[in-house]
């Protein structure tokens, strides 16, 4: 029987970032893995200086560039992708929104803007075609408070409420971070040479982004330094979005360092309520994949 694994992201990239090591340990043990894509990425900042000409282009140019980057990141990934609003996924499709009170935001089409119950029909109808025995998406909070990466978590609230009892997937994740692995890469990036790549670095007293959470909160986890390979190439393609410095390191347009690893960590929830599902039973730690 096959195993599928549906993950719903925001913006192109967002999906290698928060789950490339993921999704590359399950393509490579067998299951099938699907992205849904929301947006196309429109109002992404562009970071090299050849393809600049791309932002904020009144045709939209990035959101065909970002499509082919996508493809090839999924593709290095062994992932299935859907975009929402297109190959029979909803009737329309959906404009990056940008940060909160942009004028892209004030946009009928942008995502933060989307009837869902319309968009999350259509998700619904995916789902009960794939039937997944996982299905992954941002925690309430967005990760980091994005506009469109809260919209794809109301987006996914929609389709679940959409689906009866039975057609449910067997286990709905967020995606989260241990707080102890936040503060090991953070550190890890003031050790590491950053600043010779032109890299801001992080002090100790700078808050992390609401998807951190305490260690004994995450149910799942994936480590799998098999896939490294994978999650670079990913990253590469993304080449608008991400500077790729060294193998273990990286940033966005923010010029943050980041730490490039091979772990990404998951809680799991109640498809209905979003309440975190209890995880007492599963110690001393939490499930080593998300469909194993």
């Amino acid at each position: 029987m096959t195993r599928r694994i549906v993950l719903v992201h925001a913006h192109p990239d967002d999906e290698t970032l928060t789950c490339g090591t993921t999704m590359a340990h399950h393509a490579a043990r067998g299951d099938e893995v699907h992205v849904v894509t929301c947006t196309l990425g429109e109002e992404g900042e562009v970071i090299p200086a050849n393809l600049r000409h791309l932002e904020g282009h009144p045709a939209d140019l990035l959101a065909a560039h970002r499509r082919g980057e996508l493809s090839a990141a999924l593709a290095a990934l062994g992932a299935h992708g859907h975009v929402l609003g297109e190959n029979g996924l909803g009737a329309r499709r959906y404009r990056d929104s940008g940060m909160a009170g942009s004028a892209a935001a004030a946009r009928r089409e942008a995502f933060v803007n989307a009837d869902l119950s319309e968009a999350g029909a259509a998700l619904a109808g995916l789902l009960r075609d794939l039937r997944p025995d996982a299905l992954v998406t941002y925690d309430p909070d967005g990760g980091y408070r994005h506009p469109d990466h809260i919209q794809a978590h109301r987006l996914t609230r929609a389709a679940l409420d959409g689906l009866a009892d039975g057609e449910l997937p067997t286990r709905t994740l967020e995606i989260r971070t241990p707080r102890t692995w936040a503060e090991q890469d953070r550190a890890w990036t003031r050790e590491a040479d950053s600043a010779a790549y032109g890299l801001v670095v992080l002090a100790p007293e700078d808050t992390h982004p609401p998807s951190v959470v305490d260690d004994d909160e995450i149910t799942h986890v994936v480590e799998d330094p098999s896939t490294r390979a994978n999650k670079l190439a990913a990253m590469r393609a993304h080449a608008t979005q991400v500077i790729v410095a060294t193998d273990d390191l990286h940033a966005l347009s923010n010029l943050i360092a980041r730490r490039t690893t091979d772990r990404e960590a998951f809680r799991q929830v109640d498809p209905r309520t979003w309440e975190p599902v209890p995880i007492a039973a599963r110690r001393p730690g939490p499930v080593a994949d998300l469909i194993g």
